[in-house]
């Protein structure tokens, strides 16, 4: 097989894969979003823009040195982030790193962490959801 079939075959076999890793991640937006509904009536769905926006925000109820969740991920999601302890964090986008937010025991317990550190409080279902969608759309 010459080179260039090779490289396409990969690309191929790369793109028929992304719906089985989408699957969870879709899962976990339908949960959310049956949750926003319960807890909001007037909820009408999940906004990347709005996810954007909490993702750079700052916040004063939870910790000082992690006063938004750019402090330790960076304003670029794309990128890998570091914790103000020294310790790297892979890219948070989707599009960078196919596998994250699949697994959704590790989704809620990474939520859990991060927005009592960050937001001094538990995330809404609407919080989750339009940040989830955000990283999903990079």
């Amino acid at each position: 097989m010459s080179r260039f079939n090779i490289k396409t075959l990969g690309a191929v076999a790369l793109i028929l894969s992304m719906p089985v890793f989408a699957g969870p991640r879709d899962a976990l937006l339908t949960q959310y979003a049956a949750e926003a509904k319960v807890a909001t009536p007037a909820f009408s769905g999940f906004s990347a823009a709005r996810g954007k926006t909490l993702h750079n925000q700052n916040f004063t109820g939870g910790k000082a040195d992690t006063p938004a969740c750019v402090s330790c991920h960076g304003s670029d999601p794309r990128a890998a982030g570091r914790t103000p302890s020294g310790k790297a964090v892979e890219p948070m986008a989707v599009s960078v790193t196919p596998t994250r937010y699949l697994d959704p025991a590790k989704v809620e317990k990474w939520f859990r962490r991060n927005c009592n550190e960050v937001l001094g409080r538990a995330c809404s279902p609407q919080e989750k959801g339009d940040w989830l969608t955000y990283m999903s759309q990079l």
